[in-house]
């Protein structure tokens, strides 16, 4: 993985990593875990948990749990308790694929509710992109599902 080297007053700071975080409603994030593997085909690399909090607890509590897709990294965590943070406010996803119609078919199938038809990029959502169609999961996050435009960048920008 590439490294980034920052100039911040005088010392250097190297970042190995950046990982978007989706937070959902607690105790909801091993449901949404199942859910991006299911609907993305997300695989789990690590889990954080935390023993049981509760006697009517009976799974350990998710703290958060780490995701590769499409060779990237996200991490899933449940909200904290009283925190003003929401789930899925701001924040929009953009998955790339050949197949746009089977892949909203999968996350639909899955669960999650297709905001509208498949129809070429007029969206704004997928830079460069042919064909897009846009889902929301269960937790509140938006995705949008994108063929990658197949014209080369001089004329995708004319």
């Amino acid at each position: 993985m590439a490294q980034q080297e920052v100039q911040n007053g005088g010392s250097e700071v190297v970042f190995t990593a950046m990982k978007p975080q989706l937070l959902v409603e607690a105790p909801k994030a091993s449901d949404a875990v199942q859910f991006y593997k299911a609907a993305f085909g997300a695989v789990e690399t690590s889990r954080t948990t935390q023993p049981k909090r509760k006697a009517d607890q009976e799974l350990p509590h998710i703290i958060s749990a780490q995701l590769q897709l499409a060779g990237s990294t996200i991490l899933v965590s449940d909200i904290p308790e009283q925190s003003p943070l929401t789930a899925g406010a701001g924040i929009a996803f953009c998955l790339e694929t050949d197949d746009v119609e089977a892949a909203m078919s999968k996350a639909v199938a899955a669960g999650a509710v297709a905001e509208h038809e498949v129809s070429e990029g007029t969206e704004g959502s997928c830079v460069g992109s042919g064909r897009v169609g846009k889902v929301k999961d269960p937790y509140g996050y938006v995705w949008f599902i994108c063929a990658p435009d197949k014209k080369p960048c001089s004329e995708a920008e004319a």
